[in-house]
């Protein structure tokens, strides 16, 4: 980590001397945000449980004592960030710009405190048309109506959140804005049998050969409302072998997804929300999944969520609540051989998170945030997260 770090400070030494030279511009940006949580029970969840998605269930011990009951609590500041922008040359007719970005959350659980790449993405921008090539946000993310929330889960399960490698054509023309995207995988991975045995891998999309497919439609009324709809595919080969003592099973199966949005952007607040009818969006950080049945045959499992954050958007204090709620349309179904996804066991989910952010306006903020996550169990159970963070970005 030390060289890392090193090698961090001799590059950023370099580009800044390279600033001047040639037809390139070099940004460097970013921010550091330690960040305190509390919460009342045990969560499912990642990275040290930071990117909280709900509750644990109740589990009692020999003394009928519930295991997952009782507070915890943690300190990090995994999500500290360092941003590159480059802006170059015209080439081809469009206006060219390169970004790359990392942090150190890691890309899996065990690899918490490392280096993690972002984004690294190419950016051609013509007059009507855009197309960006590398990692960038996972297509069902709709960053213009992102939660404003502040842990890492920025809304999640309810909000999809992760990146993926991929490559995106937008076309913009009169405030419509028409959107495709095909998208692989890298940390976030779909679930199967690999070998015979419940595993997370790439290899279940790289099988298929069929990418993600994405298409959006967006539309900009004025200044202050924007509207949008997205339909998504997700193609994989739920088996896959990699000895030769495991048969090989070629099948695959599709999930679709698709989502309604829209963003109200008015005078001192802003008000975003969102529909999600979710087949298998897992690797979207999101709810939803599918089954093996006992034929070998596979078929999702449904969740419908919606949710709404409103915030203040001027002054130093910036209050703002995040309301969301996900019904699983296929709870009590036991006919099945494996169950992949996530909230497969939950009936219904729901999340209450009021948040206070003062703003310095000068890059330093300090934010307070309660988040209640009530889970639909046959015994149901809540928890209480109680966090503050400081933000410097710069």
């Amino acid at each position: 980590m030390k060289k890392l770090l090193i090698g961090l400070v001799g590059l950023m030494g370099l580009m800044g001397s390279l600033r001047a030279q040639g037809p390139f511009s070099l940004e460097w940006h970013g921010f550091v945000n330690p960040h305190y949580y509390a919460d009342s029970r045990s969560v499912v969840g990642g990275r040290e449980d930071m990117m909280l998605f709900y509750p644990k269930p109740i589990v009692k011990d020999s003394l009928g004592r519930d295991i997952n009951d009782g507070w915890q609590a943690n300190m990090l500041a995994i999500t500290a960030r360092l941003g590159l922008t480059v802006e170059g040359p015209e080439m081809l007719g469009a206006n060219t710009m390169a970004y790359i970005e990392g942090d150190f959350t890691g890309s899996t659980n065990a690899a918490i405190n490392n280096l993690r790449l972002r984004h690294a993405y190419i950016d051609l921008q013509w007059e009507h048309h855009r197309l960006v090539a590398g990692q960038y946000w996972y297509p069902m993310v709709i960053h213009e109506i992102m939660p404003m929330t502040n842990p890492l889960n920025m809304g999640a399960p309810f909000h999809c959140y992760a990146r993926q490698p991929q490559v995106r054509y937008e076309y913009h023309l009169l405030g419509l804005e028409a959107v495709a995207a095909a998208s692989w995988q890298l940390d976030n991975m779909s679930q199967g049998l690999l070998n015979g045995v419940p595993a997370s891998s790439t290899l279940f999309a790289r099988h298929s050969l069929v990418p993600e497919l994405n298409l959006q439609l967006h539309y900009y009324l004025g200044k202050h409302f924007f509207f949008g709809a997205a339909v998504n595919l997700k193609t994989i080969q739920p088996q896959v072998a990699t000895v030769d003592t495991v048969l090989q099973h070629t099948g695959r199966h599709s999930s679709f997804s698709w989502s309604l949005f829209g963003r109200y952007s008015g005078p001192g607040f802003t008000v975003k929300a969102q529909a999600l009818f979710n087949n298998s969006l897992y690797e979207g950080c999101s709810l939803g999944g599918y089954l093996m049945l006992a034929d070998s045959s596979f078929r999702d499992w449904h969740f419908n969520t919606v949710w709404l954050d409103i915030e203040r958007s001027t002054g130093h204090w910036r209050p703002g609540l995040f309301l969301g709620y996900a019904k699983n349309l296929d709870h009590g179904n036991t006919d099945f051989v494996h169950c992949f996804g996530r909230g497969h066991d939950l009936e219904y989910l729901w999340r209450i998170q009021p948040r206070l952010t003062y703003k310095t306006l000068t890059g330093l903020d300090f934010t307070a945030e309660a988040e209640y996550t009530h889970a639909g169990y046959k015994e149901p159970v809540g928890n209480l997260r109680l966090s503050l963070s400081i933000v410097y970005a710069f």
